[in-house]
């Protein structure tokens, strides 16, 4: 999607991470802070898909959970242009929520463009909503733009409403909210709030068209000069989150979370 990324993360010394690193390497996503953990299993995620294309998850966790501060260069990252915290596993705590609260730091001292997707799981915070709820809002406080679903975001805020969900989320330090609301599309807001309609598709798997949608949205914002410019202008963020939509909704229409993402040519091409 027209944007250089690097993965920060811990998989296993086993069959599992290795396919993961080259499938990330395989789709040009750097691979070099990433650590082959010895001790611990690739953490795996099932992913079962309804009659409707809607998904489902189970969780086998393993060495994700286990990557330290330590063990991440963050000077390696003075010249990014964005931090962007995506892991569904994360804030349930440990060393990779350390690893978090680490990067946030970094981000914040380095004045970096701060994102976050707080990939919200039942599976995994079924029995811990409060614990979840709390780290959300500790970290949203330095974030810049936060996305989030409609029920992320009704978890986070207790809020019901569209519009008072996006209000108290900024209330909590988001400059940027991003709202997605499946076949509705999504909202944007700044300082008032932007309904970007979504296009009529076939939905065959639903899987990574969040994923989809956030990076299409950060791929853009990253080809900005001065990336924290777009906090303030509206018209341009509508007009990017205008393509991710696109993007995320085209995600749906095939199966898988990798293979799934159009390129920016079949993008314009389709429309």
């Amino acid at each position: 999607l027209g944007a250089s990324a690097e993965f920060v993360g811990s998989v296993g010394h086993d069959s599992f991470g290795k396919f993961l690193l080259n499938t990330l390497k395989k789709y040009n996503v750097g691979t070099t802070h990433a650590i082959l953990e010895p001790t611990a299993a690739t953490t795996i995620a099932y992913v079962s898909i309804d009659e409707n294309g809607e998904r489902d998850f189970e969780f086998m966790r393993g060495a994700d959970g286990m990557l330290t501060p330590n063990q991440v260069n963050f000077e390696a990252f003075k010249d990014s242009k964005i931090i962007h915290l995506g892991s569904a596993t994360a804030i349930l705590g440990g060393s990779l929520y350390e690893v978090y609260q680490a990067f946030i730091q970094f981000a914040v001292t380095e004045n970096k463009f701060i994102s976050f997707d707080p990939n919200y799981r039942e599976a995994l915070y079924h029995d811990k909503h409060e614990l979840f709820i709390a780290r959300c809002k500790e970290i949203i406080k330095n974030v810049d733009l936060i996305k989030v679903s409609e029920e992320e975001g009704e978890i986070i805020t207790g809020e019901k409403s569209v519009e008072k969900i996006v209000s108290t989320l900024h209330s909590l330090g988001a400059k940027i909210v991003t709202l997605t609301l499946g076949k509705e599309g999504s909202i944007v807001s700044i300082n008032k709030m932007n309904k970007i309609e979504s296009i009529p598709v076939k939905m065959v798997d639903s899987t990574g068209a969040g994923d989809a949608f956030i990076g299409a949205l950060l791929s853009q914002i990253a080809n900005i000069e001065d990336t924290k410019s777009i906090i303030e202008n509206e018209e341009q963020l509508v007009a990017f989150t205008k393509n991710a939509n696109k993007v995320g909704a085209l995600t749906t229409t095939r199966l898988g979370a990798l293979d799934s993402i159009p390129t920016w040519d079949e993008i314009h091409s389709l429309l």
